[in-house]
């Protein structure tokens, strides 16, 4: 196919904090050395900010290397973290334990990543970077010796039958001297790129969770900016790792949102369900009542740590970011490491690129990763995750002990197994019996997506696609009482019992489909593969 090109020096995948970043700085360090350097980001999301959702509490401090003045430049940071509660919650109480030292959040701000996302977009085109959002990055290029040369743009007005229609315009190759993926986590592309590279030969494999969010406008009664609260135990069982956050914001908002570990066992439990069954709590319930919900999202999160991280550099490109893992799950944050990775990237992208080379594997990148502070915070924090394999009281003992005894260097590490491998067969657990929704705290998937703005075009080919079409019955409904109907949170996946010996099947609803990468994860068979669609289409998520 005949394709519009255009050549750059760098180009990002992914318009989150770490791609920004690396943007950033990559033209920071070309007008400090007077050097000419073209960069230009993709953002899949209809703008910049539209498919960013976490908590978010930020630590300042790569803020502060990367721009020293965004006080007076008007960053978002608007609210300082102030008190800081960490509850263990049974069915009808509550009981305050002491916060662990990695979630103390003096000199923290509650924020929404999203909005510091545009604003980190605006400070990266006065610098010169080219923002492209709404083009969605769907094909990496190889050059003739095998080397990444940049990224094919998914075509755009594809029928749903795989044919051009009167609107089709073909995607553009956008050819680069370095590729740095930012995709976040579970990217597409990256996906393969582990193939193609053996990426994570020697490594553990990538565990994830999945965060749920929501943003509430409160009654200035229950509104206490900056307070932050953290909560385990209760509705989740014992063997099942996660837990909640509340984070109160300027303007009478809370953020809330539900966080469970996607190598949980029960197919019959709903991490949506379970989201809103928690807030129903006698002593979370207040902070709602009279409120109104105003954003809904949701979006898997890379838990695995210091023994989960692949290599992270392949002729041509490397990775940053939540593609690449950079989460600290005892602290329950990722942005101030993944924007510390894109500075670091973006330093050894500029030596490189100006020493003249270009399309090589860029190993000084990792090398400078493991002499900074973000190795030595993922390489402490190691064992905390998969220490609750042994179930709540179990990681908590032991998290104990690692951190006020080993202080994150026990002279062992702990290990993970991959998500979709944890589920036992659905006979051999209980069933869960949610409560209906009540419609003023807790409520149904479909209203919820209503108000995430997901939009797709519909006549487009499904961007979720089934290895076998024979397997979500055969295997999934059968083994496991098909739990993709529960593990996604917007109500893609459906078992509808078609003609007239009403034959089960599998109804795929992409409309809905928050990119949240959960399905690709947690599937039993891996027989789900996230794609991306159409540019522009997805969330388009306000404040989250």
């Amino acid at each position: 196919m005949e394709r519009e090109s255009m050549d750059y020096d760098v180009v990002i995948v992914g318009a989150g904090p770490s791609g920004l970043t690396t943007a950033i700085r990559l033209k920071q360090l070309a007008a400090e050395q007077d050097q000419d350097l073209s960069v230009c980001i993709l953002e899949k999301g209809s703008e910049v900010g539209a498919h960013i959702l976490s908590g978010a509490v930020l630590e300042p401090h790569t803020l502060d290397e990367l721009i020293p003045d965004w006080k007076e430049r008007g960053a978002p940071l608007n609210t300082p973290a102030k008190d800081d509660y960490f509850l263990f919650l049974t069915r009808e109480t509550s009981y305050r334990l002491p916060t662990p030292p990695q979630m103390h959040n003096h000199g923290n701000y509650v924020i929404s990543l999203g909005n510091l996302c545009r604003w980190l977009a605006t400070q990266a085109e006065e610098l010169g970077v080219e923002i492209y959002p709404g083009f969605a990055a769907a094909e990496v290029i190889y050059d003739d010796d095998g080397a990444v040369a940049g990224v094919i743009t998914g075509d755009m007005g594809v029928g749903r039958d795989g044919q051009p229609t009167e609107q089709f315009a073909p995607g553009m190759e956008l050819h680069a001297r370095y590729t740095v993926f930012a995709e976040g986590c579970r990217g597409s592309l990256t996906k393969t790129l582990f193939e193609r590279f053996k990426l994570r030969e020697g490594v553990d494999p990538q565990t994830y969770g999945i965060g749920i969010k929501e943003l509430w406008e409160i009654d200035p009664a229950q509104s206490q900016p900056g307070k932050i609260i953290h909560t385990t135990g209760w509705p989740l069982d014992p063997r099942t790792y996660g837990g909640s956050f509340l984070y109160h914001m300027e303007n009478n908002q809370v953020a809330v949102g539900f966080v469970i570990g996607l190598d949980y066992e029960n197919p019959h439990l709903s991490p949506f369900d379970e989201f809103q069954r928690f807030k129903t709590h006698p002593d979370i319930r207040p902070t709602f009542e009279g409120g109104r919900r105003i954003a809904y999202g949701a979006r898997a999160l890379s838990e695995g740590g210091f023994q989960s991280i692949p290599k992270l550099t392949f002729p041509g490109g490397l990775l940053i970011g939540d593609t690449a893992g950079f989460l600290n799950v005892p602290k329950i944050k990722g942005t101030h490491m993944a924007m510390k990775s894109g500075m670091v990237a973006a330093e050894a992208v500029f030596a490189a690129a100006t020493a003249g080379r270009s399309a090589d594997e860029i190993s000084e990148y990792s090398e400078r990763l493991k002499k900074s502070w973000l190795w030595d915070e993922l390489y402490a924090a190691r064992n905390i995750r998969p220490s609750f394999r042994w179930g709540l009281w179990g990681g908590l003992l032991y998290s104990a002990v690692d951190t006020y005894v080993f202080r994150g260097h026990a002279p062992w590490t702990l290990h993970h197994h991959e998500d979709h491998s944890a589920l036992k067969p659905a006979r051999d657990c209980p069933k869960i019996e949610y409560p209906k929704p009540d419609g003023k705290v807790s409520f149904d998937k479909l209203s919820s997506v209503f108000i995430s703005n997901t939009n797709h075009e519909e006549n487009q080919p499904c961007h979720l696609t089934l290895k076998d079409a024979g397997v979500p019955v055969r295997i999934n409904l059968a083994l496991y009482d098909a739990p993709e109907q529960r593990y996604c949170p917007a109500g893609v996946y459906e078992i509808v019992c078609d003609g007239a010996n009403h034959e089960p099947r599998l109804q795929i609803n992409a409309q809905n489909c928050v990119h949240c990468k959960t399905c690709d994860i947690k599937d039993p068979t891996q027989n789900i593969n996230w794609t991306v669609p159409e540019g522009g289409g997805g969330p388009n998520y306000p404040n989250m």
